[in-house]
């Protein structure tokens, strides 16, 4: 996504926190959603989308993640190029359909806060910097709002992490997938370097800190 000194130089960086983060969060209390019937959906914004999709398809219970935009409103259909710029207020999204039979949101967002991202990160993640790679939970509904937000709380009062959290918990005006270039980045490229060095040590922490949740990628 950036070029290559940027990926470089901010891998070693990343792979430490994910690491602390994965081993702190998931210790961490959380409110479980009630389970509902039928497939429910998440959106979660947590840096370049190549991982944070990686990271939900190798989660039980998850029937897709697609990557897309979220959180810029309803003006037009955004790009991979007017999203880049910074300019349309979106951030580079997932959205996940998962049946809460199998894996509750409450279990989600302990991925999501444990491996899939660093929840301290202002407008940034590792190597990638702008509002669209900020953190963010885009709720579609006021059940999800509110156990997203009780769990920040939770996170917080444990100071399971040494700076504040800033994940932006805000309604979904609309989701827009992406490209299909970058539909399932990580599988069809797992040799390209941004990916070798920021998003494989995410699905690595997954399968450790997740065993009963983890499965292999369809």
């Amino acid at each position: 996504m950036l070029k290559m000194e940027k990926v470089l130089r901010g891998a070693a960086a990343l792979g430490l926190v994910i690491a602390t983060a994965a081993c702190n969060a998931t210790s961490a209390p959380v409110t479980l959603s009630a389970s509902k019937s039928g497939l429910q959906t998440a959106v979660f914004a947590g840096g370049c989308f190549w991982g944070v999709e990686a990271v939900f398809r190798h989660v039980k219970g998850v029937s897709t993640a697609v990557s897309g935009y979220a959180g810029g409103g309803k003006s037009g259909v955004p790009s991979y190029e007017t999203v880049s710029s910074g300019a349309t207020g979106h951030a580079e999204s997932v959205e996940v359909t998962y049946d809460p039979t199998k894996v509750t949101y409450g279990q989600l967002l302990r991925v999501f806060f444990s491996v899939a991202h660093d929840p301290t990160q202002l407008n940034r993640q590792g190597p990638d910097h702008g509002t669209q790679y900020r953190s963010a939970i885009f709720f579609v509904d006021d059940e999800q709002k509110r156990v997203a937000q009780a769990y920040i709380d939770q996170l917080t009062a444990a100071k399971t992490f040494a700076s504040p959290i800033v994940t932006q918990v805000a309604p979904l005006p609309a989701f827009y997938k992406a490209e299909d270039y970058h539909q399932n980045y990580l599988a069809l490229h797992p040799n390209q370097p941004y990916i070798v060095f920021n998003d494989l040590p995410k699905i690595a922490a997954l399968k450790k800190q997740f065993p009963d949740l983890y499965i292999d990628a369809k």
